[in-house]
């Protein structure tokens, strides 16, 4: 058996946590769904996919909005952590342990949501089209799905090397790598604390704007929108996300 692929590590993800779902990042939730409430014209009582959810962030505020939240996340951890703040809130949740290539339920929702980068992870592109295959597969006709990941256009243009934070008492660095002319970057993360050093290797698929839209059209989504922010602004040299909002015929 060879060692596992960097998003099916649990160490990997628990060790990461306090980085990428910081305080800050928790305090964000509100204002990100707001934006996406708007975006996709969302009503209260609407069955809403989160996939993959993590510990739960945008799943809680969609559910304290009135919406019926299915989140899907892989990490035992994560969503141990989301049903204990949705316990301490009396909000009602499914949460589900599965895989974003296989977790797929025909015709259960109104609309979809893949937001914070959570798209790209897989050496074989056929498994992100698998993914997108059950997002469709879940929507009702009509249904929406929304994904925000970090632009190939927005990555380019902003590209940083290297870039380091403090926080809690740990070090946190991160190391950038373009490859195979721009259809993924391979990142090392190190994070120092109490003494010790781990580091972690990632790839994800980059996607432009125009790839991500023809692939959505490829599993079968009739109308794409692209937007450069959750706000819903242009995707264009002024974008800060690829924000990719398709419709189910």
């Amino acid at each position: 058996m060879g060692a596992k692929a960097w998003h099916e590590d649990d160490r990997f993800w628990e060790r990461t946590a306090p980085f990428q779902f910081s305080a800050r990042r928790w305090a964000a939730a509100p204002e990100e769904i707001e934006k996406v409430v708007a975006l996709l014209g969302l009503t209260p009582g609407m069955r809403v996919l989160d996939m993959p959810c993590g510990p739960g962030r945008h799943s809680l505020e969609l559910a304290r909005r009135g919406f019926v939240v299915t989140g899907v996340d892989r990490t035992a951890a994560f969503l141990e952590e989301a049903k204990r703040r949705a316990a301490a809130e009396g909000l009602s949740v499914e949460f589900v342990c599965d895989d974003m290539r296989r977790f797929r339920r025909p015709k259960a929702f109104d609309v979809a949501v893949n937001l914070f980068t959570s798209f790209g992870y897989f050496d074989d592109q056929a498994e992100d089209r698998k993914v997108l295959e059950n997002f469709f597969v879940s929507l009702r006709p009509g249904g929406k799905l929304l994904v925000d990941v970090k632009g190939k256009e927005v990555l380019a243009r902003d590209f940083r090397p290297r870039d380091w934070i403090e926080q809690d008492g740990a070090l946190f660095l991160e190391e950038r790598e373009i490859l195979a002319g721009w259809s993924k970057v391979r990142t090392r993360w190190i994070v120092v604390r109490n003494g010790k050093q781990e580091e972690f290797t990632l790839t994800l698929r980059l996607y432009s704007g125009a790839e991500l839209a023809a692939l959505l059209r490829e599993v079968g989504f009739a109308e794409v929108e692209v937007f450069g922010s959750l706000e819903g602004i242009p995707y264009d040299q002024e974008a800060k996300r690829l924000v990719a909002l398709a419709t189910k015929p």
